[in-house]
C-alpha cells in the first residue's frame, strides 16, 4: 500500500485530494495546524491512517513533529504540500508579523517538510513531491505581496529541489490553481463573482476535483518523466 502525506488536508483542495487517494486505498498521513480539524479528519477517514499536528508558527515543535513523521513512516511515496494561509494588506500598511507569518506558513514550511522527509525518499530511490502554488505567484496580486512572494518562492524552491534529486528517481512538481470553488468563493456576492469571472475566459470557477486529478496524475508512474514543472489550472485566466 502506497503512503501519501497531505498537508492542509481539511481545506477545499485538500479535501478533494485526500478523497481521491482515500478512494484508491492509499495510506493517508494527514496534517493540520488545528486539533479540531485533525479530529474531523480522523472521524472521516478512520483510525487506520495517521494524523499529525503541524504548527507552522512554532518552528521547534514543527520540526520535532516532522522528525516523528520521518521515523514513523520511512516509506512515504508521495508528499503533497497544500497547506497555506493568507493575511492580506497593501504593502504600505503591512506589518512585519503579517509578512513573516505568511512566509513561514506558505514557504518556509515547504523547505522544512522536504528537508526532513526527503532523506527517506533518497534511501528508497523513489518519490513524488507536489507543491500547491497559485496563479498569483506568476501574475502578482495587489494587497497580497506576502502571499505572492511565498507562492513565487515555492516555484524557485521546487525547481531547485527537482534538479538536486532528479537522478534519484524523485519527481518534484507544482500546480498553480486559479480561482477554485471554495467556502471563500461561496461568500462572494454576485458583483464580486462577476468581476472575477470577467477575467476567466471559461467563465467559471474551477472545481477542487480538477486540481486533485492533476495531483493524482503527478503522483503515479504515468508522470515519471515530468519534473521541475509548474502546471497552471485557471480556466485561461493566465496563459504562460
Amino acid at each position: 500500500m502506497k503512503k501519501i502525506l497531505i498537508t492542509g488536508a481539511s481545506g477545499g483542495i485538500g479535501t478533494s485530494v485526500t478523497d481521491k487517494f482515500f478512494n484508491d486505498n492509499y495510506f493517508l498521513i494527514l496534517t493540520s495546524s488545528s486539533d479540531e480539524n485533525l479530529n474531523s479528519l480522523r472521524k472521516k477517514y478512520g483510525e487506520n491512517h495517521s494524523y499529525y499536528k503541524l504548527n507552522f508558527h512554532d518552528v521547534i515543535d514543527f520540526e520535532q513533529n516532522l522528525k516523528q513523521i520521518s521515523e514513523d513512516h520511512k516509506d512515504i511515496n508521495i508528499i503533497v504540500n497544500n497547506a497555506g494561509i493568507t493575511n492580506d494588506s497593501l504593502i504600505l500598511r503591512m506589518k512585519s508579523d503579517q509578512w513573516n507569518s505568511v512566509i513561514q506558513a506558505n514557504l518556509s514550511s515547504n523547505f522544512l517538510i522536504v528537508k526532513n522527509l526527503l532523506p527517506n525518499m533518497i534511501k528508497n530511490k523513489s518519490g513524488k513531491i507536489i507543491g500547491i502554488s497559485s496563479v498569483v505567484a506568476t501574475s502578482g496580486n495587489a494587497g497580497q505581496s506576502n502571499y505572492v512572494a511565498a507562492k513565487s518562492g515555492m516555484i524557485g524552491l521546487y525547481k531547485s529541489i527537482a534538479l538536486e534529486v532528479a537522478s534519484r528517481n524523485i519527481n518534484v512538481n507544482l500546480i498553480s490553481p486559479g480561482f477554485i470553488k471554495s467556502p471563500m468563493t461561496d461568500k462572494l456576492d454576485d458583483k464580486q463573482k462577476n468581476q472575477i469571472l470577467e477575467k476567466i475566459p471559461m467563465k467559471r470557477f474551477g472545481d477542487p476535483d480538477e486540481i486533485a486529478n492533476l495531483v493524482y496524475f503527478l503522483s503515479n508512474d504515468q508522470s515519471n518523466y515530468i519534473t521541475g514543472q509548474n502546471f497552471h489550472i485557471n480556466g485561461g485566466m493566465l496563459m504562460v
